[in-house]
């Protein structure tokens, strides 16, 4: 089988690029995707995101594990990743966040051409299909829908107006001309017609209606690439895993490696492109030595401060929650609307760790659940949480390889915290959080605290 293009990986990136491509009906396109369609329900409903996002059982999910962190005392970290077409916009909380202008401008600076702001922006609003309309920042005619939430909770507002109560302003839109503040997130959900309230994955924006039914584009789903194909030190296509039969897909013009920050790096190495130590490491022979390949890896780490309610209009797993719970799926399913709708991070907000810097360096999501491990610890109790995030980590790491077996994880190790700039801005993060979490319109709601700590730096450090 030959394509004009072969794209590995249906996520975010690959849906857009397999969309994009098969426009041309004289140009032949073959998407790769290792996990299913993206078109059931547990993707679909955004109320039951928690069934897939603790991989317990591995649900549309790799569930990677990092190795151990000597910045968590010997830990494991949890990484999440979508496993179907959509990848992780399949399984995340469908919030609908941009990064900051100068971020793009920074990028271009460092040798990112055509990365600046003023050249990423055309493509955010041709994307987008937001309920608001078109202005200078948004799109209201592109593929991915963008949502008001239909039924944010009481506890969202309380949230918001307790970090006024901090002296942060309210912004109404994130992605609008000022970042900072605190306010409701919008979401990237289907607002009108027979979708509407489901969750709106990049492969619900981009393949799942008419295009995955061009003649020119084919989708193979449940298919492993394994490696990439080169002759004479060209890529000339891949060779993937599918029914039980190992084949080789056959690209006239471009592989396109879109697997993510873990897999595309992954099957670099496992097709002898990377450092040559590390392919000796595992007996690969070397088509093309490139030291960068798995290097530079950034994560931005969060902390998360959980406390039990007082009241029952957030959501807990106990019998009368999941009553609630089943009563608003069921809402939902009717129309589409309803607290079945969350994406469970309701609000958030945008701050600074230092009054001087030029833009925020800290992210907040304000959840209506107790948080607890990623969902792998369950409390049945209703509560909320909070996650400060640091935005821009110091720490550097790697991306490697278990073994030559591509049906093993990639080897990831972040070097979480081995910058200690990192956990000075994230305990910077922390305290404002729990100054927000503590003050009064919260108070309604704020019980027990699910992990409590004395405030002292050696506590959060834990």
């Amino acid at each position: 089988m030959k394509y004009d293009y072969v794209i590995v990986g249906g996520g975010s990136a690959g849906s857009v690029m397999a969309s994009r491509l098969s426009e041309d009906p004289g140009t032949s396109v073959c998407l790769i995707e290792a996990g299913g369609s993206g078109r059931d329900i547990l993707i679909r409903a955004p109320g039951l995101v928690a069934t897939m996002i603790s991989g317990r059982p591995k649900i549309n999910n790799w569930a990677f594990q990092t190795v151990p962190q000597p910045g968590f005392h010997g830990r494991r970290g949890f990484q999440p990743r979508g496993k179907a077409l959509g990848g992780s916009s399949a399984i995340n909380a469908m919030l609908y966040v941009r990064g900051h202008p100068q971020d793009y401008d920074e990028w271009a600076d460092m040798g990112c051409e055509g990365w600046d702001w003023a050249s990423v922006l055309p493509f955010f609003r041709k994307s987008e299909g937001n309920v608001r309309g078109a202005d200078a920042l948004h799109g209201a005619q592109g593929p991915l829908q963008v949502a008001e939430q239909s039924q944010p909770r009481a506890i969202t507002q309380a949230f918001i107006e307790a970090a006024g109560e901090q002296q942060i302003r309210y912004t109404p839109d994130f992605n609008g001309p000022e970042q900072e503040g605190v306010g409701h997130y919008q979401v990237t959900q289907f607002h009108e017609g027979a979708a509407n309230g489901e969750r709106c994955s990049a492969a619900a924006a981009y393949l799942h209606r008419d295009v995955r039914h061009r003649p020119n584009l084919t989708i193979l789903t449940k298919a492993q690439a394994r490696r990439v194909v080169l002759q004479e030190g060209r890529a000339t296509g891949v060779e993937i895993r599918h029914i039980n039969t190992t084949k080789i897909i056959e690209a006239g013009r471009e592989v396109i490696l879109s697997a993510g920050a873990f897999g595309s790096p992954q099957l670099l190495l496992l097709s002898g492109i990377g450092p040559r130590d590390e392919l000796a490491a595992h007996g690969i022979r070397v088509h093309c030595e490139v030291p960068g390949v798995g290097q530079n890896l950034q994560d931005h780490l969060d902390y998360v401060m959980s406390y039990h309610s007082k009241r029952e209009d957030v959501i807990g797993l106990n019998p009368k929650g999941l009553y609630q719970l089943f009563k608003d799926g069921m809402q939902w399913r009717k129309d589409g609307t309803g607290p079945f709708a969350t994406p469970f991070a309701e609000g958030g907000a945008f701050l600074k760790s230092d009054p001087g810097l030029d833009r925020p360096d800290l992210q907040l999501h304000f959840v209506v659940a107790i948080v607890d491990d990623h969902m792998r610890k369950i409390n049945f109790k209703h509560g909320f949480s909070c996650h400060v995030c640091a935005l821009r980590p110091h720490a550097r790491g790697t991306v490697g390889l278990q073994s030559a077996n591509p049906g093993h994880a990639p080897q990831i190790d972040p070097q979480y915290l081995s910058d200690k700039r990192d956990l000075e801005v994230l305990m910077k993060g922390a305290r404002q959080m729990e100054q927000i979490l503590i003050a009064e319109p919260l108070s309604r709601w704020r019980g027990k605290q699910l992990y409590p700590h004395d405030g002292s730096d050696s506590a959060l450090k834990k």
